[in-house]
């Protein structure tokens, strides 16, 4: 299996291990995106994406993909692309060694992104003559702005973590030997979150990204009554009067 998944205790990790170096096809994200259903299907309440590998993901693998086949391809991945990006939960990215081309899509596509201070961060395409086929410029825009973007994805450098991180890219650089615990330490924090709450965040997040703050304005009535009608709504203002706040235990619901 190129993606496996397993549980630790609310979160889903899933770990990319598809020798040598997570080249995406669509295979590959066909089976992150199954293994990121069964993550909601067992109840998780956050995803962790980590990798197997010497390499977070080094880009795709062109291999098959011809003209006759890009189009479908194309659409496919984006359709995939999608399905990862707005999955209903937070989802964090635990990245080491390089991350290139769609391996840097790859990463867009989660709420989180932890780095080890080792990583090795490259908008390749343009040295192929190639555009980022996967969304990659665009995400990065609203990410780090439009002049960063352009100077990455124009001028395909590789570039270190803690620029990323100054420019809004990354969450969080670690040692590389505490990159495992720091991720798995925020995809457990958010799992043990308002799981309701945090969903109504994301979407308006990322329609206000995507769309603007007009396209978010319009679902924020819809999204703040699922909110209200949440049980772990009750449970957060009820602690808030009994013990203060911060203090609330909640259960996904």
């Amino acid at each position: 299996m190129s993606a496996s998944y397993q549980r630790d205790e609310f979160v889903g990790i899933v770990t990319l291990n598809k020798p040598p170096h997570n080249l995406i096809d669509e295979a590959l994200l066909q089976a992150l995106l199954s293994s990121y259903r069964q993550a909601l299907d067992e109840g998780c309440r956050a995803i962790l994406l980590r990798s197997a590998m010497r390499h977070f993901c080094a880009g795709a693998d062109t291999n098959g993909m011809g003209v006759g086949s890009r189009r479908r391809t194309q659409e496919s991945f984006e359709a995939i692309m999608d399905g990862l990006e707005n999955v209903p939960v937070p989802t964090v990215a635990a990245l080491h060694g390089a991350v290139l081309g769609g391996g840097v899509e790859l990463a867009l596509t989660c709420d989180i992104i932890v780095a080890a201070d080792t990583t090795k961060f490259g908008m390749a395409e343009a040295s192929l003559g190639l555009v980022p086929l996967l969304g990659g410029t665009q995400r990065m825009v609203q990410r780090a702005g439009v002049a960063r973007a352009k100077e990455m994805a124009m001028l395909a450098r590789r570039l270190d973590p803690r620029a990323l991180e100054r420019w809004g890219v990354i969450n969080l650089v670690t040692p590389e030997a505490d990159v495992a615990d720091a991720s798995l330490s925020w995809a457990r924090q958010l799992a043990s979150g308002p799981t309701v709450a945090l969903a109504g965040i994301k979407r308006l997040a990322n329609l206000s990204a995507r769309h603007g703050i007009e396209a978010a304005d319009r679902v924020q009535t819809e999204v703040n009554n699922v909110m209200w009608a949440s049980e772990d709504q009750k449970r957060g203002l009820a602690a808030l009067a009994a013990t203060g706040p911060g203090s609330a235990v909640f259960e996904g619901n």
